[in-house]
């Protein structure tokens, strides 16, 4: 027999976390403790607000990876890496013009954007195996709500506000894998011109292919699987930077191309 604990508070922060995406809320939900959730409630609550997105409207479109670099968890204080769903109409082109009225606390990191080329159905065995799953990469700018309302930041909060990700700007180029070395590639943030931010692809997690192998694995563990088509981004080497005005900002990899946005 469930409990009430079971029944009623993954529902109490659904609601909740709905409600913040969808209104902008900077407000907690009242009488609400979010130290209290597990991290498989934390994820029940993801799924039940993204459930609640499709029916408004969106469409998933692919997966990101959270808190995988150092300067990630020190800003945040987190230790593990997290996952959130990226969704369209979330997803602009190279050159958007973005309000930053739309967005709580705006803040952008530089991202591969990986196009997962095949269905991924069974764990993978090599880093051979993990390139060859990718179809191309593009630039990215990843945009994120940088807000976490209930205080001090947790894996929790990190997790039910969908790793707080509130959109992705993805470049025009399409780059094949081959014969890139993706942990040396090189990462900068520039905002307005001013280089913000860099590290390279080896900060994510030890290399952006061993987070793409980590988010597969898990998917696999939960019934899910990567499919042809979707977008993966793996985490980015570098901190969040905050655009608090308006601006350009710019995401350039060594090899990948650059993207940019214009927040107004």
């Amino acid at each position: 027999m469930r409990n009430h604990r079971e029944d009623s508070l993954p529902t109490q922060y659904s609601d909740d976390f709905y409600r913040a995406f969808k209104d902008r809320r900077r407000e907690p939900g009242p009488s609400l403790d979010i130290g209290k959730l597990t991290i498989q409630e934390a994820y029940r609550i993801q799924k039940q607000v993204i459930e609640r997105r499709i029916l408004d409207g969106e469409r998933p479109v692919g997966y990101k990876v959270g808190c995988t670099s150092k300067a990630i968890r020190a800003q945040f204080g987190l230790l593990e890496p997290v996952i959130g769903r990226i969704m369209a109409p979330h997803l602009f082109s190279d050159g958007a013009r973005l309000r930053l009225d739309e967005f709580v606390d705006c803040a952008v990191e530089p991202e591969f954007v990986f196009r997962i080329g095949t269905d991924i159905t069974q764990n993978f065995l090599s880093s051979r195996e993990v390139a060859t799953a990718i179809d191309y990469i593009s630039p990215g700018i990843e945009i994120h709500n940088y807000l976490f309302r209930y205080g001090t930041p947790t894996s929790q909060e990190l997790i039910a506000s969908n790793a707080i990700h509130a959109g992705l700007v993805v470049g025009s180029q399409r780059v094949n894998t081959r014969g890139l070395d993706l942990d040396l590639e090189g990462f900068g943030i520039y905002v307005d011109g001013e280089l913000e931010a860099s590290g390279i692809g080896a900060e994510i997690m030890g290399g952006p292919l061993i987070s793409l192998r980590w988010l597969a694995t898990k998917l696999l563990d939960q019934g899910e699987v990567l499919r042809q088509g979707d977008l993966v981004i793996p985490g980015s080497p570098v901190r969040l930077v905050s655009v608090a005005r308006p601006g350009i900002v710019r995401s350039t990899l060594t090899h990948c191309g650059s993207v940019v946005a214009d927040f107004c």
